[in-house]
C-alpha cells in the first residue's frame, strides 16, 4: 500500500465509516472492542499518522457557535435558539446570535464578520432576499474555507452542509385535510410569494390536498403575500388584500395560512366582517406560536417543534465540528444529513 494512509482509505479498506475508524483510534466505547482493535492494529502496521497541520486549525477552536436568523421577534426563531443554547451550553458552547432582517446584504456581513476567527462554525435560516436573489457564495466560501454549516427550515439543497427541516408539505396537507373533513369545501389560502421554498411546499400540500379530495382548485383563492405588505407594523396592506379576497369570495368557508401572522390577520379580517370562527369560517395556521395559543379564539395550527430543530441542529454542527483526526479531504466526502422533524396538528377553537 504505497497511497499516503489517511482515515479516508482505512475506512475503505476495512469497509468501515470515516467515523468509526475516528473513534476507534481514540479508543472510543461507542465502538465494539473487535472493532477498535482491528483499526488500531491496521493504522499501526501502515504506520498512519493524523494530519498535523489539520489538527492544529482543529485545536484553534473558540467554543462559539455563530446563528444567523432571518428574524427575532417570531416566535418559531426564538424557540429554535432556545433549543440551540439549550444543546450548545450542555456541551461547552456559546452562542453569537446575528440577525440578516430578510437582507441579503446584512446575512453576508453577519457571515464575514463571524467567520473572522469568532465562531467555530453556523447555523442559520437562509433570508428571503437571498432567496429570492439566488445568490449562495457567501456559504459556499464558507464551507470551502473548512467553516461548517447547519442550516434549518429556510434551506437550499445545493449547498453541501447538514439540514434539518420539516416537512412542510404533508404538514400543509394534513391541515388542509381537516378543513375538509370539518366540512369546508371552499378553501382559501395566504402564502408566500414561491420564492420562499417553504411557502412553496406549503402551497403544494394546499394544492395535494385539494387533488386527492377532489375539490376544485381555485386561482382566485390562492392569495400570495408580498414581502413589503408586512413592513407596516399595522399589516394595513395584508388586511386589504385578506378582505379583498373574502369580499370577492363569499363562499369560502376554510382558510389555511402558511405561518402565524397570516392567521391571525384572517382572523382579525373575518371578525371586522361579521363572520363567525368557526361557524362561518375555520382557520389553521402554521407554526404553533404563543399567539396561536393565545388568540381569542385560540388557533388550530401546525406545530414545527421548533426547539427541536434547533436542538438538533446544534447537535449536527457540534458533532460535525468535534469530529476527531479531522483530514481536510475527508471531511469533504463525509456524508451530509437532512434530518426531518415531524410537524403536528394541534387542534384548537378556529376549527370545528
Amino acid at each position: 500500500m504505497k497511497k499516503k494512509i489517511t482515515l479516508k482509505l482505512i475506512a475503505k479498506e476495512l469497509n468501515v465509516s470515516i467515523s468509526t475508524v475516528s473513534k476507534s483510534l481514540k479508543n472510543s466505547k461507542e465502538i465494539s472492542e473487535e472493532t477498535r482493535e482491528k483499526v488500531q492494529a491496521f493504522a499501526k502496521f501502515y504506520n498512519y499518522k493524523p494530519n498535523n497541520i489539520a489538527l492544529s486549525l482543529k485545536n484553534k477552536k473558540t467554543k462559539t457557535i455563530g446563528v444567523i436568523i432571518p428574524e427575532i421577534v417570531h416566535y418559531f426563531f426564538s424557540k429554535v435558539i432556545f433549543g440551540i443554547e439549550h444543546i450548545a451550553n450542555q456541551r461547552g458552547y456559546n452562542v453569537i446570535i446575528g440577525l440578516s432582517n430578510e437582507s441579503f446584504s446584512k446575512e453576508v456581513l453577519n457571515m464575514e464578520m463571524l467567520a473572522n476567527g469568532s465562531i467555530d462554525g453556523f447555523i442559520l435560516s437562509i433570508s428571503k432576499e437571498t432567496l429570492e436573489k439566488r445568490d449562495f457564495h457567501h456559504f459556499n466560501e464558507t464551507i470551502a474555507q473548512g467553516m461548517p454549516i447547519v442550516m434549518f427550515d429556510r434551506v437550499e439543497d445545493s449547498i453541501k452542509c447538514d439540514k434539518v427541516i420539516v416537512d412542510d408539505l404533508l404538514g400543509s396537507k394534513k391541515a388542509v385535510e381537516k378543513l375538509i373533513n370539518s366540512g369546508c369545501n371552499h378553501i382559501a389560502i395566504v402564502t408566500t410569494k414561491d420564492f420562499v421554498n417553504v411557502g412553496a411546499l406549503r402551497t403544494k400540500g394546499y394544492i395535494l390536498a385539494l387533488e386527492e379530495n377532489k375539490k376544485a382548485l381555485n386561482d382566485s383563492l390562492i392569495l400570495k403575500v408580498e414581502d413589503s405588505e408586512l413592513i407596516d407594523d399595522n399589516l394595513t396592506q395584508l388586511e386589504q388584500d385578506i378582505e379583498h379576497m373574502l369580499i370577492s369570495n363569499p363562499e369560502i368557508d376554510g382558510v389555511f395560512a402558511v405561518n402565524e401572522i397570516y392567521a391571525l390577520t384572517v382572523m382579525k379580517v373575518a371578525r371586522k366582517l361579521k363572520k363567525r370562527i368557526p361557524e362561518d369560517l375555520q382557520v389553521i395556521g402554521f407554526s404553533d406560536g404563543v399567539l396561536s395559543q393565545n388568540a381569542v379564539p385560540t388557533l388550530t395550527s401546525v406545530s414545527q417543534h421548533a426547539q427541536k430543530i434547533g436542538e438538533r441542529a446544534a447537535e449536527l454542527l457540534i458533532n460535525r465540528l468535534e469530529l476527531e483526526d479531522y483530514e481536510e479531504e475527508e471531511m469533504e466526502l463525509e456524508r451530509y444529513e437532512t434530518e426531518v422533524i415531524e410537524t403536528e396538528l394541534i387542534e384548537r377553537e378556529s376549527t370545528k
